[in-house]
């Protein structure tokens, strides 16, 4: 405990201070112009945005953590067989994680968009392709993320996995546990906690991540950390507090997921 007490007081200190500078400069105590007076306008400015914000970024982080650990949980499974297949799925998952969002979000657009080459390869027309890019129901923007997290899950579960199911799973085998079986009592029992975990780490990045969504997303209704952005670069001085106001929303909502997901740690028998 010692010897990670310094790096964690340090960490603390970034991460407190960054929060609790927003939160004084989002309460109006710390204005850039004018005379400080405590108040709750920089939340009421844009509330109708905000609320929009809210709901529209829930709904990028839920869909995005669900399919990132469907599909990274099976490719855990495969890659857990040791099989060439399993180390083929490893090699994939390995080469995505060193890949940057604002690539892979650049990536998705120019594959997915209505000119990009998937459409010319496939000889269809602009006007007759899905708004995947830019549409209304945000699909680029959930791939992407998908993309990218469901290979972070797959590498989290499958280490979890390679130290602790083999001898679990070849004691039910030889008790008579058919392949169904050991893979509901034993594999995923087992693989629960690193999926808890991976999903807490997954939702709370998606819910503050902004670059996926401003590139591919649409431009109104924005999520919040795209609205964050806007408001702090914006050229109008006083609208540094409403930015401040969205990024603390933000991470009251972050704090919310992660408390709820460390509950659901602890009422996970293998944890305790």
């Amino acid at each position: 405990m010692a010897l990670v007490a310094p790096a964690v007081l340090i960490a603390l200190f970034v991460v407190g201070g960054g929060i609790g500078f927003s939160l004084v400069q989002s309460l109006g105590l710390l204005p850039l112009v004018g005379e400080a007076s405590l108040s709750l306008d920089a939340y009421l400015a844009n509330g109708d945005d905000l609320v929009r914000g809210i709901g529209l970024s829930l709904a990028i982080a839920t869909a995005s953590t669900a399919l990132s650990c469907i599909i990274g949980l099976t490719a855990a499974l495969v890659i857990t067989q040791g099989r060439s297949t399993g180390r083929l799925v490893a090699g994939l998952s390995a080469f995505t994680i060193p890949i940057p969002h604002l690539v892979g979000a650049a990536s998705v657009g120019l594959l997915l968009s209505d000119a990009g080459i998937i459409p010319r390869i496939l000889g269809i027309p602009g006007t007759e392709w899905p708004d995947i890019v830019g549409g209304s129901w945000w699909i680029a923007v959930v791939l992407e993320y998908t993309w990218k997290e469901s290979a972070f899950v797959a590498l989290v579960v499958a280490g979890v996995l390679a130290s602790r199911v083999a001898r679990y799973d070849e004691t039910a085998a030889l008790l008579g546990a058919s392949r169904a079986r050991r893979l509901r009592h034993v594999v995923i029992p087992l693989a629960r906690p690193a999926v808890i975990v991976s999903a807490i780490i997954i939702f709370v990045y998606t819910l503050g991540s902004y670059e996926v969504a401003w590139l591919l997303g649409r431009p109104y209704p924005e999520p919040l950390p795209v609205l964050a952005f806007r408001l702090f670069t914006s050229i109008t001085l006083t609208a540094r507090p409403e930015a401040a106001a969205v990024a603390v929303v933000t991470t009251l909502i972050s704090l919310a997921v992660v408390a709820l997901g460390m509950a659901a740690l602890r009422r996970t028998p293998l944890w305790k």
